[in-house]
């Protein structure tokens, strides 16, 4: 496999070139289905994780497909906040500059002198970046109209839902041509997004890339909480690893907070985001991430998701999530593009389902304990209590039938322990008689 790979597309030669510029070697999972797709003019959804090459997947075809002669806006695309706006407008950049087209694009986020964007606004771009927010408030003050693109991109859907945007999209669709080629793309799919696809979306094409479970180059540890805290053992973590960059998530910011605080208190220096941070705390703390002033950050799920961090080497769970789908979200943010990774979960009794369920679609796990900075293997959950109960059954039943006795003589115990080991085989006999 090679580069002439994405000859295979039949993209424009300006195109082919921005590639090898980008210097792509082959299409990844995600290129090989969608581009087709959308330059068959198709509406997608398409479900795959971060660092799958989705991005790509959709900003090629498309804007292999923009018309230099026509002033007007030819393609929307919506992502559900600032930080994730910005990164993706730079990748747009990147491929005009390369292509070395005249092309104009625009980023409408928050945060912006609303009056100077308005006035950016009086030539139409030819391609839209932004938050839904912004890109109608623009609409409504009739800046922008956004009814002659082609095709309308939705990022991050299940962000977008979980942020509470998508009735943004909604009233954005609702002013956009009613043949609009729409792409949809998410990690998951939850039931809510669907009945939002069933309204505008007619026969789509629909991609799906398998999460590969454990990439070659990713190692998964268990280490259990038992009658310690969170903290205690990622202190005795950070003296068993040297991250690049470490992301610790939490299951909340409440529990964040704590745990950044806790951790500060024990030596260990980290960056804080979740969504309770103001705009300005964000920007701030993302500038701070990206200069590496810290190894560790501590994050939230929804957070975590908004931004995009390079040169994770280690994940750390400081809480298992509920869901098996953002356990692997969570630590695919680690392992990217043939790179090494960590994972390294805390885990309760209440985790077991997901471990099982995790175990079961094959992900490798090492059960393992961490001490003075030396890890050591340990006994799987299902190991211990499987082994528990079935031994309980029996010594229930055969302990209720061994003498007790009211004066406690030397050798005692061992004497009610043979007494027990006997009339287990007593019942044993029984039921094979049966």
């Amino acid at each position: 496999m090679n580069k002439d790979d994405f000859k295979e597309f039949k993209l424009q030669p300006i195109m082919e070139s921005v590639i090898e510029k980008l210097e792509f070697q082959t299409p990844t999972e995600v290129q090989r289905k969608v581009i087709p797709a959308i330059l068959e003019g198709k509406s997608v959804i398409g479900q795959s994780r971060t660092g799958s090459g989705k991005t790509h997947a959709f900003l090629l075809p498309l804007m292999n497909q923009i018309s230099d002669d026509k002033s007007e806006v030819q393609l929307v695309i919506t992502v559900p906040t600032r930080e994730l706006a910005t990164q993706l407008f730079d990748e747009v950049k990147k491929i005009i500059t390369y292509a070395e087209k005249q092309w104009k694009a625009k980023l409408l986020i928050g945060g912006t002198d609303k009056q100077k964007m308005m006035e950016k606004l009086k030539e139409p771009p030819h391609i839209i970046v932004g938050t839904p927010g912004r890109i109608l408030d623009m609409v409504k003050e009739e800046a922008l109209s956004i009814y002659s693109a082609n095709s309308f991109v939705i990022d991050e859907a299940d962000l977008m839902l979980d942020l509470g945007f998508i009735n943004e999209v909604d009233q954005l669709l609702v002013r956009s041509h009613p043949s609009v080629q729409l792409l949809v793309f998410s990690a998951t799919i939850p039931q809510r997004l669907q009945h939002f696809f069933k309204k505008y979306l007619e026969h789509p094409v629909y991609v799906k890339i398998e999460d590969h479970f454990s990439p070659e180059t990713m190692e998964h540890r268990l280490i259990a909480l038992k009658h310690r805290d969170e903290a205690s053992i990622i202190y005795e973590i950070s003296k068993a690893i040297n991250p690049y960059l470490a992301i610790i998530f939490t299951n909340g910011k409440e529990q964040a907070n704590e745990l950044s605080a806790v951790l500060q208190e024990k030596g260990i220096p980290n960056g804080l985001i979740h969504g309770g941070l103001s705009p300005r705390e964000r920007k701030r703390m993302l500038k701070e991430i990206q200069n590496l002033r810290y190894q560790y950050i501590v994050a939230t799920d929804l957070a975590s998701r908004g931004i995009d961090i390079k040169g994770v080497s280690h994940v750390i769970n400081a809480q298992l999530p509920k869901e098996a789908d953002f356990y692997i979200h969570r630590v695919g943010r680690t392992a990217r593009a043939g790179m090494e990774g960590t994972a390294i979960s805390i885990y309760r009794e209440q985790d077991e389902l997901l471990i099982n369920r995790l175990e079961q679609k094959g992900l490798p796990i090492m059960y393992t304990d961490v001490r003075n900075g030396t890890w050591h293997e340990a006994k799987p959950w299902n190991q211990r209590t499987v082994r528990g109960r079935n031994a309980t059954n029996a010594d229930k039943e055969a302990w209720k039938r061994v003498k007790k006795t009211t004066k406690v003589k030397p050798g005692y115990k061992k004497k009610m322990k043979k007494q027990q080991e006997a009339i287990k085989k007593q019942l044993k006999k029984k039921k094979y008689k049966k």
